[in-house]
Parts: C-alpha cells; structure tokens; sequence
C-alpha cells in the first residue's frame, strides 16, 4: 500500500463560470455544481455560499467539514463503499486542496440528545480556537424533501458534503502540486527499523452510548452496528475509510479531523524520523455494556500484541464519558501484556 497526497495550496475562493484552479484560487461554478448535488432525489434545493478566513461569519448547526480531496484514476476509490466500491482505501495519489474546506450545515440543530449543534465562527474569540476558522469555506445549505425521516436526511448531509469535496479537488487533477507528501512503508512485517520500539494506535470511532442511525455509514460505507476491533493501516483512516457518525453532540470528529488525524500524523511523523517502528492500527468502538466492552477490549488488546506485535500503544477515545471506560481496560489489558502505553488521550476530537 502506498499513498501519496498531491497538496495544491488555496487562498482564495469565489464563484464563477468554470470550476478550475487558478493559481492559488479555487473558482466554484456553483450552477455546476447545483446540478450534481441535486442528482439526489432527497434533496428540494441546495445553496452555496463562500467564507474566507477573518470574515464576519457565523454558520450553523454544522453537519460535517470535509477537506476537498479527489483521486487519481487507477488509485483507489473515493470515499469507498459511499461515493464508490468498498474497496481498500490509502492507495494511489490523493489531490488535496490545502486551506480549503467544504463545511454542510443541517436544517435543524437539536438531535435526540437535545444538543443544539456546532456552529462555524470565523472572527472572534471563538475562532482563535480553532484551526477551521483559517481555512476557506465552501458552504453547502441543503433543502432535503418535507417528511424524509431523519436517518435518510443525515445521509443526504453526507453524499452532498463528499459529492461537493470531490468535485472541488478534481479542479487541481491537472495541475502541478506544490509538493508531495509520500509515507514511508509500516506494517508489522516492515524490518527496516529492527531495534525501535514497535508502536500501534488505537482508535475509537463510535461510542454505542446511543445505537446507530438506521444505514449510518462510518467504515467503508457501513455502520459500527455488531462490529468487532478490525485492524487498518494508517493510510486508510488519511483516505476517505472513515466519517464520523451523523450526530456529534457526544464529542465526536469531523471527516477533516480524519483526513488530517494528528495522532497518526505524529506518529508517522516519528516513523520516518526512525524515532520509532510505527507498525499499524486498530479501529474499535466503545461498549454499552460490560459484556461488549470485554470483548472488545480483548480483541483490540489482542490484534495489537499479537498481530501487530506491538511494544507500545497510543490510545484515544471518542466523545462522552462512557469511552473512558473502554479506553482505560484496554490499556489494562496491554500493559499485562507487556505492552507500554505511551499516551492515552481523553477525546478524539
């Protein structure tokens, strides 16, 4: 497997007549692209608007924000097992459009936890605490049709806002990127790095503190309903493997926040410095019950030792207070397994 992330820079958007890259500045033909979100029969309209960093903009209640990414025909799919088949996803060259973002808000803020939904600030103090509030926004406003049910509206969200990123990074496929970004080969049978510490991650991409959404796509188009700890390599959670779950009112991510994952990030940061033998991951989710959450536990404390024959282990939780619980046993579990614990953060997100 080996991924490449071909990075052309934005610092402007605007809409205009032809969607193309010019320069450093991404023209949207936003009639275009009209005609390709509403290709949904869920949808009654979808608007568009452009944000640029330091402008007075407040958007909301935020679906998801998605970083504008397209691949290269004979790579793999994108975002596979949604906008294409399910297979391996990590493979090829991946166009990245670096400082842009495709940002779908939802038509009702509340979800059946009662949380009034996360709003995009842009000035201010709020936005000083974020990376979003740099980047430049194509905002997508969508009109699902009157009496779709709420699982079915949450998958609109979903294709309009993957449909929009990769129609927007296509813009660049002809262009030159400013640089490109390769990653070194890891896995547990690499042998170029004998003597370092071999390290796993450990990621938790859903909490069952509430079921899934009837169809709910999360891993390769599927929900987490029944799921077991399955091992992926990194380069998969980097290239549209994963989104987070419709609802974020438990602390959840964003698909940016995947597309970017800054533990993996670090960690492969540090595999090429040869500071350590990043050997690979387990995605896993949290437990409703003690039952579930020991055998997930085991399993994800398993595929770590024995499969990806790991020394240490970085471990991060999803939102809400139940994950800790998982997090902390399966920590448990490593270190009797002789299995140093390097770090284990409290949220993903």
């Amino acid at each position: 497997m080996q991924l490449k992330l071909a990075m052309h820079r934005i610092t402007a958007l605007r809409f205009g007549r032809r969607t193309s890259l010019v320069g450093t500045t991404l023209v949207v033909d936003a009639e275009e692209l009209r005609r390709l979100v509403l290709e949904d029969p869920s949808l009654s309209g979808v608007e568009f608007a452009a944000v640029q960093p330091g402008e007075s903009c407040r958007a909301g209640p935020v679906f998801d924000i998605i970083e504008p990414r397209a691949k290269e025909p004979d790579s793999s799919p994108d975002f596979p097992g949604i906008l294409g088949p399910p297979q391996t996803a990590g493979m090829g060259t991946t166009h990245v459009l670096e400082g842009g973002a495709v940002t779908v808000l939802k038509e009702t803020g509340a979800d059946s936890r009662g949380a009034p939904g996360y709003v995009l600030e842009m000035t201010g103090g709020p936005a000083a605490g974020t990376k979003y509030s740099s980047l430049h926004h194509l905002i997508v406003i969508p009109r699902t049709n009157a009496g779709l049910p709420g699982h079915a509206q949450q998958k609109t969200y979903r294709l309009a806002g993957l449909k929009t990123a990769v129609y927007l990074a296509r813009a660049a496929a002809r262009e030159i990127p400013v640089e490109i970004h390769g990653f070194e080969p890891v896995g547990p049978t690499e042998e170029v790095r004998k003597g370092l510490p071999r390290v796993a991650y450990i990621g938790q991409i859903f909490s069952r503190q509430r079921k899934p959404e009837l169809g709910e796509q999360i891993l390769y188009g599927a929900s987490t309903d029944g799921m077991l700890p399955v091992v992926l390599h990194p380069d998969e959670w980097l290239d549209g493997a994963l989104v987070p779950s419709y609802h974020n009112s438990l602390g959840g991510v964003e698909t940016y926040f995947y597309q970017n994952h800054p533990v993996i990030g670090e960690l492969y940061r540090r595999h090429h410095a040869r500071e350590l033998n990043f050997v690979g991951t387990v995605a896993t989710i949290a437990a409703a019950d003690n039952f579930d959450r020991d055998r997930n536990c085991r399993f994800a404390a398993n595929l770590v030792r024995w499969s990806l024959k790991a020394d240490g282990a970085v471990l991060t939780k999803f939102g809400g207070g139940v994950p800790h619980a998982d997090l902390a046993e399966t920590a448990r579990l490593l270190q009797g397994m002789d299995v140093v614990i390097q770090a284990a953060a409290t949220t993903s997100g």
